[in-house]
């Protein structure tokens, strides 16, 4: 124990209270005793410390930040180097405005397309996932702030997200949603971990043994501080018996006191508190001894550069018929597209960050050797018809020489607190798109959108620039792509398939019910589709460059694989080179080919460099579910190449002997899982996965506290039933006006619980079970339970607070 002395000299109340937060972002100091208050942020893709009063939804105007693009676009770098430099700026920036520690970065695993949080997530596969992770984790933590890795584990869905249980195999858990997380620990070396707000296969993340002792701490040697989401935590005392250390943001005394009653009545030991304690004592003393010496300010230009410099890389073209690009010199260009004179440059929600600057095309192309026929902004982003604005556009287009299409998502198509409906960007644009292509068949499309989208329409481009969400410098780093002084370099992190109905988890996302089934097991994004041979739009990986790359001389030994890249086009450029692993015939289960290194390479025309990509832990390991164990399958792997998962240029094959004849299925018992084609696996092959059945999980009876207050659909009162159809009602109407409203869309699908967790301590878990009798028709019972609870939760909480303030208090 690091802080043994300093835990010595705490009361018994100076503990429990110390192990959640004081306010909305800060931790709670202990002023007699020295021990300061740290303060936490979000930024993901920008610092959002917030001006005034704080809320975790960023409501409140926050100060002016570097917003980079986000996880999403960077992540169709592949650069790790670009990773640590934007961890490094971040970090930096952070340390300017006071913060400690920044929550982020997210890598949640890309299940579905209609996850409204995809965009600020890295990517599909969890080794590309975690391999920028780390590298954002290793630049933020140089700059002396914690990074804190979200959201731990299995959070894929934004419906229900705190009261919704994931209910997946082991072998999925392990290899797919941890192994991001466990790069990002091992490699990252990230002090703090964010859990999330779920269940997993029946237990909160937060309160998971598994998830936090077993596998974070005693497996992965994670040493650092496990933070609650806000409002994140279901049950405190269960949550520090796993090694919760902090729950946030600021839940009150009432939980503080449950912790005592705990340790009075044995259920919690003094010891798994004082290891909480420690582990927090030590986060606080780091990170503000670090920050004793405060930066006045950061390099806002140098930022804004860096911020340009990774949305250039981040870019990925992806189609480019004729050579329309790059654009000749003088080109007369017509700009339509209301993202041309407003970009969407993030997404919304709590990573929502005020730029220091913000970049237009409209402001910006006048700085390019290009003649601008005009502007139009052609349609209006949230989806109404306007027949002045597309006449306007088509008036335009008939004079230039090529159209620059600026499209895309919307900010309601794509938000925390809400997922996706369907894949398709808005009609009205895509309608722009058609009658554009009757008048002048020469378009560019430049695309806005943190997630993949259907592209049934992309035949009417020639030319198809993704940005994704592309941050404050966005702007003049799609010009330079588009006029050659760039070489696009972005390689796609995630798979574009043709329609929906053609994804993995289409009939379980999201789950309409308590239980989210991932039934499509390890088979997650190119894994699928690439097994199960179902065509894509574009695969995994892929990105066109201005130049042309060529591999040679691949050799394999035990240390990993070399090769020959040669830029053999005649424009200097990147590749991103891919090395996938399968194992043709195995025994277990397995994808057709999975992403096992990567590398980015700089050359310049005519250049050739021999590039090494190693073997890792990681390159031939399943996990055995009969040995509780990482194993290796013996067998002749396939060793490949290539420019993307579909575009394998090199291949060779390597002998591994194998760990164990212990193997886990039987393929008979399995049928589709060995075939990869898990669109439609029965409840059998499922519980057979499992290894147990399949849990209940139907609304039935009575709500509980852990149920979302959406639920009051459901609900014995007339009362409940009334609020829940006005709150309906208001989430309606702010997504007809097309900007989601994020505190109903987070009342909304909040459990009960969080009542207790996000008042500042004014409603009392005893106040919470008022609350659900009343919801359930016990109208009396409920309400003198909620006036008890309230007058017996404010003394409880003066008491506390006089104790806290220096009267004598229970000690060790």
């Amino acid at each position: 124990m690091k802080h043994l002395d300093m835990i010595e000299k705490m009361t018994l109340e100076e503990k429990a209270a110390f192990l959640s937060g004081k306010g909305e972002w800060d931790t709670r100091d202990i002023p007699r005793l020295g021990i300061p208050s740290v303060f936490c942020s979000d930024g993901p893709h920008g610092i959002r410390k917030q001006a005034g009063a704080g809320d975790h939804l960023g409501l409140n105007e926050s100060l002016p930040a570097t917003c980079f693009p986000t996880a999403a676009t960077i992540a169709n770098s592949w650069d790790v180097n670009l990773g640590k430099e934007i961890g490094e700026a971040l970090g930096k920036e952070a340390a300017v405005l006071d913060v400690q520690v920044l929550l982020g970065p997210g890598l949640n695993i890309k299940r579905s397309p209609f996850c409204g949080r995809n965009f600020e997530y890295f990517s599909e596969d969890p080794y590309l996932s975690g391999k920028m992770a780390a590298s954002y984790i290793r630049g933020i933590q140089s700059q002396g702030v914690y990074a804190c890795p979200k959201h731990f584990a299995v959070n894929s869905q934004e419906l229900r997200r705190m009261a919704m249980n994931a209910v997946l195999d082991e072998r999925a858990l392990r290899e797919i949603y941890l192994t991001g997380f466990e790069i990002a620990v091992k490699e990252g070396g990230a002090k703090a971990i964010m859990s999330s707000y779920n269940q997993v296969n029946g237990i909160y993340a937060n309160e998971n043994q598994h998830l936090l002792l077993d596998i974070l701490r005693k497996e992965w040697g994670f040493d650092g501080i496990v933070i609650t989401d806000w409002g994140g935590s279901n049950d405190h005392v269960k949550g520090v018996k796993a090694g919760s250390t902090l729950e946030m943001p600021a839940p009150g005394l009432d939980l503080a006191r449950q912790i005592l009653s705990a340790i009075e009545d044995g259920e919690l030991t003094m010891e798994e508190l004082d290891d909480c304690v420690d582990d927090l004592l030590d986060a606080v003393f780091t990170v503000s001894e670090i920050h004793k010496i405060k930066k006045a300010h950061f390099d806002e230009a140098a930022h804004h550069k860096l911020a340009k410099k990774a949305a250039a890389e981040s870019a990925v073209l992806l189609k480019n018929a004729d050579h329309i690009l790059p654009l000749n010199a003088g080109c007369k260009v017509a700009v339509i597209g209301d993202f041309a004179a407003e970009p969407r440059y993030q997404g919304a929600g709590s990573s929502m960050v005020k730029p220091t600057k913000i970049e237009t095309i409209e402001n910006s192309i006048t700085e390019y050797d290009l003649q601008v026929a005009g502007v139009s902004r052609g349609y209006r982003r949230t989806g109404e018809a306007d027949e002045v604005l597309k006449k306007e556009a088509l008036n335009l287009v008939s004079t230039a020489d090529v159209i620059l299409y600026f499209f895309g998502l919307d900010e309601l198509s794509e938000s925390e607190g809400l997922d996706r409906t369907h894949m398709r960007i808005p009609q009205n644009q895509i309608e722009l798109l058609q009658s554009i292509l009757q008048v002048n068949e020469n378009i560019v499309g430049i695309m806005s959108a943190g997630a993949s989208v259907e592209m049934p329409w992309q035949k009417n481009c020639k030319a198809i620039l993704h940005g994704y969400l592309s941050g404050q410098a966005g702007a003049s780093a799609m010009l330079d792509i588009l006029t050659g002084k760039t070489n696009p370099s972005g390689r796609l992190a995630e798979t574009y398939p043709i329609r929906y109905e053609d994804t993995p988890a289409l009939r379980h996302f999201p789950s309409t019910e308590r239980n989210a089934e991932y039934r499509e097991s390890i088979y997650v994004g190119y894994r699928y589709y690439d097994t199960s041979k179902v065509r894509v739009q574009y695969p995994f990986g892929f990105g066109l460059s201005y130049t042309e790359f060529t591999y040679s001389d691949m050799k394999t030994d035990s240390q990993g694989v070399t090769l020959n890249v040669t830029n053999s086009g005649n424009m200097d450029g990147a590749e991103v080179v891919q090395l996938y692993v399968g194992l043709p015939n195995a025994i277990v289960f397995r994808p057709e080919k999975e992403l096992k290194g990567f590398i980015k390479v700089f050359l310049k025309t005519g250049e050739s460099r021999k590039v090494h990509i190693p073997f890792d832990d990681k390159t031939f390991r399943y996990w055995n579910i009969k040995t509780n164990c990482w194993e290796e399958e013996m067998g002749t792997y396939r060793i490949m190449v290539g420019a993307s998962v579909n575009d394998i240029r090199l291949e060779a094959e390597w002998e591994v002997e194998g760990t164990t004849s212990e193997y886990p299925y039987h393929p008979a018992r399995l049928p589709y899982y060995y075939t990869g084609i898990v669109q439609q696996i029965s409840d059998l092959e499922f519980e057979t996965l499992l290894g147990y059945p399949i849990p209940e999980g139907k609304w039935t009876g009575e709500l509980t506290s852990n149920d979302a207050i959406c639920q009051m659909y459901y609900a014995k009162s007339g009362l409940a039933r009334f609020i829940y159809n006005r709150l309906t009602s208001i989430k309606k109407k702010s997504e007809e006006r097309g900007k989601p409203d994020l505190n109903i869309l987070f009342i909304y699908n909040m459990p009960f619980r969080a009542l207790a967790k996000m008042t500042a301590g004014a409603v009392s878990m005893d106040m919470v079970d008022g609350i659900v009798a009343v919801v359930n028709g016990q109208f009396f019972r409920g309400m003198k339970k909620i006036i008890g609870g309230f007058f017996g939760n404010a003394r409880a909480n003066k008491a506390y607070e006089r104790r806290l303030s220096g009267k004598k208090g229970k000690t060790r």
